[in-house]
């Protein structure tokens, strides 16, 4: 039964982080053209700061989950796994403390300027 659920396991985590990558990819083009234009939804960029502190956090437990099926587990190994989960979480939580703070105060509307726009909407 627990080899059942450790490949289980595995696989859904596989899954998830497949597809945190895949949104993050898909909205690549979308953040490029935001960050090149110097203006950006602070919601949005809180959300891919979320989702890739979360994309880590997966492949942490993928690397996690893997070496206890596959048996290359030890204590050193160990260690580092969860310095990075301690490290994956702080980042997943500073991202959904955020974006609970922005949902609290109503402000998905605020833009973050990156860069100067002089009046004519040209950047100097």
């Amino acid at each position: 039964m627990i080899e059942f659920i450790d490949m289980m396991l595995l696989l859904l985590y596989t899954v998830t982080l497949s597809s945190s990558i895949y949104i993050i990819s898909a909205h690549r083009k979308y953040f490029l053209e935001r960050f090149k234009k110097g203006v950006v939804s602070a919601f949005l960029l809180a959300m891919l700061f979320f989702l890739s502190a979360y994309t880590v956090k997966m492949l942490v437990a993928v690397w996690i989950r893997a070496s206890e099926v596959f048996g290359f587990w030890n204590p050193d190994i160990e260690a580092w796994q969860l310095l990075a989960w301690l490290l994956a979480q702080v980042g997943t939580t500073a991202g959904l403390v955020i974006l609970a703070v922005m949902t609290y105060k109503n402000k998905f509307d605020l833009f973050i300027c990156l860069r100067k726009i002089d009046k004519k909407g040209e950047q100097p």
